[in-house]
């Protein structure tokens, strides 16, 4: 895959160049390997924080205005009454301690994303040594512990994604599909640097945006010029 293919890819554009995101988002159909099945384009944002310290541990959720080109299942738990406000709005699954034996004593796990409302996290939590490790333990920073599952649900539905910065300063992130135009790709990827813009930790020193690239699944990666990001973090503060 990463033959004459991926030297195709990378002849398409300036390997060494930033761009725009409209220019970078512009280059994903030349820039895609595959041809046989549609991509997921990504983008890798290095930040200058050291998620060691827990103040500089950014992670939160971005509602991609143009989806994601995937439909997550949804796990809802709650009592009967937001079980079934789930449901109406789109849930795959919504229940309470029937699920939390299911998973616990049948290692069911055919959904993306557990959302749950403050009141089950106690039952939520015996559970949680099965869930944490795939990356499935509801959260409020991410907005999957909350009492309104209704919003929750639309927004996981719509193209609500969660993100969290890796050892190494890193957030990985899926912004769309290298079938979707250009603009909603950008549009995308506007809404994820707004939100990191909007995150950055007080304690942050230097230079906070260090590098952002997008790429698909086996596409070589573009890079994208930080410098505008940095002077609306500038005037943002």
């Amino acid at each position: 895959m990463a033959g004459k293919k991926y030297r195709k890819a990378l002849e398409a554009f300036d390997s060494q160049k930033k761009y725009t995101i409209a220019e970078a988002c512009a280059l994903i159909p030349k820039a895609k390997v595959s041809t046989k099945w549609d991509e997921t384009v990504d983008a890798s944002v290095r930040l200058g924080v050291n998620p060691k310290y827990a103040d500089q541990m950014v992670r939160g959720s971005v509602v991609m205005p143009a989806g994601t080109g995937k439909t997550k299942r949804v796990l809802v738990i709650a009592k009967p009454d937001k079980a079934r406000e789930a449901l109406e709005a789109g849930a795959d699954y919504a229940g309470s301690d029937e699920y939390i034996k299911k998973i616990a004593e049948e290692n069911w796990f055919d959904f993306d994303t557990l959302v749950a409302t403050p009141d089950m996290m106690v039952q939520v939590g015996k559970i949680g040594r099965v869930l944490g490790p795939r990356g499935l333990m509801p959260n409020p920073k991410v907005g999957t512990v909350t009492a309104d599952v209704a919003k929750a649900v639309r927004e996981l539905k719509a193209g609500r994604v969660e993100f969290r910065v890796e050892k190494a300063g890193i957030i990985q992130t899926p912004i769309g599909k290298a079938s979707f135009k250009p603009e909603d790709l950008a549009q995308n990827l506007q809404a994820l640097i707004d939100t990191l813009l909007k995150l950055k930790p007080a304690t942050a020193k230097g230079q906070y945006m260090k590098s952002v690239t997008i790429s698909t699944t086996h596409g070589p990666g573009i890079k994208i010029d930080t410098a505008q990001f940095t002077a609306s973090s500038a005037s943002a503060e």
